[in-house]
């Protein structure tokens, strides 16, 4: 989590190396997840590994609690089992339903555990520039709150509902969607197939909506007083539809979505690599 973080704000404290590409063209290519790691553990130690580590658990853990509750609260009807074409609009009807109950209680869980999301990508970003600013949990709240208010605690919320609720409604529908029209039933294996598509949805969707999920970790630390989030290791940004523009026009989109082949920027790899 935290070389991807790190990655993800544009710290690269280690040079490319030449590769070749499926082509066989020479390319460059960042340090991979294996070799940043070793990096960090050179630099923090072992324990540099698990900067964030505390906030970011007890946010998954505040997440999981809120889904729970939200769910026994506002419980789901139950939808007879539909799969056939025939009942197309009754199986549309039932996954429009499902979906919408599950955004809600995505939505409520990020609101809540959002703010120890921030913390915890705060206190991964003090690698960048070796600060101690935020040091524990409750003194991290206690200075976020006294700096920025309240708002301080959601900075990056909205990209971050942007890309769960296009997630959930793309990935849900697209294997509704198939499913229905290109699994036939009469096929021996179409209900194991039925079974995979929604996780093979999830991948390919994710990829799409990552950008959504960059700008919301990078708005959480932009102008925040840490090195990574100041100019001019980083442009301030006016809000996140602004960083969302920058990143594009940099062709930076889905910069840290992956951490085994990372090709290097353009500018980096504008250099003579023969």
């Amino acid at each position: 989590l935290l070389m991807r973080f790190l990655s993800q704000v544009g710290h690269e404290p280690l040079p490319p190396t030449i590769g070749r590409n499926v082509l066989g063209r020479k390319v460059l290519y960042l340090p991979g997840f294996f070799t940043y790691a070793r990096h960090i553990v050179e630099v923090d130690g072992k324990r540099g590994l698990f900067r964030g580590l505390a906030p970011r658990l007890i946010s998954s853990t505040l997440s999981t609690i809120t889904r729970g509750s939200v769910k026994k609260a506002f419980p789901l009807e139950d939808m007879e089992h539909v799969s056939n074409k025939d009942d197309v609009k009754t199986s549309l009807r039932k996954v429009v339903r499902e979906t919408s109950h599950e955004m809600m209680m995505q939505c409520v869980s990020r609101v809540v555990s959002h703010p120890l999301h921030v913390i915890s990508m705060r206190c991964m970003v003090q690698f960048v520039g070796r600060e101690v600013k935020y040091s524990g949990v409750f003194s991290a709240i206690g200075r976020i709150f006294k700096e920025e208010g309240i708002l301080g605690f959601f900075v990056g919320l909205v990209p971050h509902i942007l890309g769960d609720v296009i997630f959930l409604w793309c990935c849900n529908l697209l294997a509704h969607f198939i499913n229905t029209y290109a699994v036939d039933d009469n096929f021996s294996q179409a209900s194991v197939i039925r079974s995979y598509t929604k996780f093979v949805m999830g991948i390919a969707v994710s990829m799409l909506t990552y950008p959504f999920l960059l700008v919301g970790d990078l708005m959480a630390v932009n102008n925040c007083g840490l090195r990574a989030g100041l100019p001019p290791y980083a442009p301030t940004f006016a809000s996140w539809i602004h960083c969302w523009r920058y990143l594009s026009a940099q062709g930076q989109l889905f910069r840290g979505s992956s951490l085994l082949f990372r090709r290097a920027p353009i500018a980096a790899a504008s250099f003579s690599i023969d």
